[in-house]
């Protein structure tokens, strides 16, 4: 069984923020298999269903962006997934728009979701698929504001593209594994 969950922070303010592309990444993935994502539970809502021959369940915390670790810890708890069966999904600073990567192990880099988790699991031991949002185009903005400022509407458009390559990405990881994927998606 596999766990995929989505960062992000759920309420409408924040539904267009750069900082929700995992978010977007589970819904569409839920969407496209089929796994509807209405259940609550676990500080989150989830979704279960198949790809392939392999379980998955989908998940989204609701704890806000800081805070995923504990509704990370309780999924795995409750579903009995070890950490090297964990997916988390997220957005990248420092990588461009839409450029993929994926690693197992590892620090936080910067992302707070993803250092709430590995302090919440005591261990770094997870996949991440990271989609790059880009760095503030104006050097002297904030990150955490520019991760948080919403999309005009062009780049909703640009976003989605970025969506759709992070969508392949995840398919690849699930079904033909790590390596397969990384050399498929970190190709510049």
């Amino acid at each position: 069984m596999k766990l995929v969950v989505g960062l992000g922070n759920p309420g409408r303010a924040y539904r267009w923020t750069r900082h929700n592309m995992g978010f977007w990444l589970v819904e569409k993935f839920g969407k496209e298999l089929g796994i509807d994502l209405s259940r609550r539970g676990f500080l989150s809502v989830y979704g279960r269903g198949k790809i392939g021959n392999e379980e998955v369940i989908l998940a989204k915390p609701l704890t806000y962006m800081n805070l995923s670790g504990e509704a990370v810890r309780r999924l795995l708890h409750f579903f009995k997934v070890q950490p090297e069966n964990l997916v988390v999904l997220h957005d990248d600073l420092d990588l461009p728009l839409g450029k993929i990567r994926i690693r197992l192990r590892g620090g936080h880099g910067g992302h707070q979701g993803v250092k709430s988790i590995v302090e919440a699991l005591g261990n770094d031991g997870f996949f991440r698929l990271k989609v790059g949002i880009g760095r503030p185009p104006d050097r002297r903005q904030d990150p955490a504001d520019y991760v948080l400022e919403p999309l005009s509407g062009g780049e909703k458009e640009d976003f989605k593209a970025a969506v759709d390559g992070g969508l392949q990405a995840i398919e690849v990881l699930l079904r033909e594994g790590p390596q397969a994927a990384m050399e498929k998606f970190h190709r510049d």
